[in-house]
């Protein structure tokens, strides 16, 4: 059984901020029998190799002693990079003015992929800007966002 990624990050939230960094994001990508799970941290100067390190090794103990994901898998712990995925709303907040790709679940107006400027993040409504059409896109609705580098 593996649990959900909300559950998963809420267990790695504390120790990452031990670390005086933040959880940026986990992803868990399943890969036939084995899986990777893919953690990225994010810190006010940036992020160190030794930054990585750390985080690998107190959710390495966290991992073994709960168990959340069955089966074989692999940890990778990274910086979200240019390109950084956006995994919560409120993270949006941060980057108005920038041009985010964004992927739905659901075509709306008959279109799955956006990539345009972030105008605002409101009321759980994400308002694109896309060759001059200003979308408002219901956040509940993304499947995958990310800042376009």
């Amino acid at each position: 059984m593996v649990a959900s990624i909300d559950n998963i990050s809420e267990l790695f939230r504390p120790a990452v901020a031990s670390l005086g960094l933040e959880l940026w994001g986990v992803e868990h990508l399943v890969r036939g029998h084995s899986s990777l799970l893919r953690i990225y941290i994010d810190g006010p100067d940036g992020i160190s190799i030794e930054d990585c390190e750390k985080v690998s090794r107190q959710v390495s103990a966290i991992l073994d002693v709960e168990d959340p994901i069955s089966g074989e898998y692999t940890l990778e712990v990274s910086s979200p990079g240019f390109d950084r995925p956006l995994f919560y709303f409120e993270q949006f907040g941060r980057f108005l003015g920038e041009v985010v790709s964004l992927k739905l679940r659901t075509p709306l107006d008959g279109r799955r992929k956006f990539k345009g400027k972030l105008e605002k993040a409101e009321n759980g409504v994400l308002s694109v800007t896309v060759d001059g059409n200003v979308y408002d896109i219901p956040y509940q609705q993304v499947d995958k966002a990310n800042i376009a580098a």
